[in-house]
């Protein structure tokens, strides 16, 4: 039937067969750009997340290798081989005294992260 839309020698797409693979291009783009941005913000909670399990590792072999009692490290501060992540947002400390760790530290990504961590004395988090 779209044959009958043209002459015989007129080549080229008719404007109803334009607007029908805008319109296939515009459903797909909506799927999928939504499902990009949610993936986005679990990558980045993911980031925050992993970024809290390492400063915990990182403080625990500082903590071992010290020599005095008593030490405390400020999340966002780098130390021994611990380098932090500048795209998380880092606050608190962790602490240890007597073998006892104390841990005030959070950890939220700074671009569009939705949930912050709370790193807990014995290494777990709370979201």
């Amino acid at each position: 039937m779209l044959q009958k839309l043209r002459k015989k020698d007129q080549k080229g797409f008719t404007l109803i067969e334009l607007m029908i693979v805008i319109a296939i291009i515009g459903i797909l783009a909506a799927i999928a750009i939504p499902n990009f941005l949610s993936y986005r913000t679990k990558g980045q909670n993911t980031a925050a997340q992993s970024e809290a399990k390492n400063f915990y590792n990182a403080a625990m072999a500082y903590f071992a290798d010290a020599e005095t009692s008593g030490t405390s490290l400020n999340a966002g501060t780098d130390f021994g081989a611990y380098v932090d992540d500048t795209d998380v947002n880092q606050t608190g400390s962790i602490s240890e005294s007597g073998g006892v760790i104390t841990s005030t530290a959070t950890f939220t990504h700074s671009a569009s992260g939705t949930t912050t961590y709370t790193l807990l004395n014995d290494g777990s988090l709370s979201p």
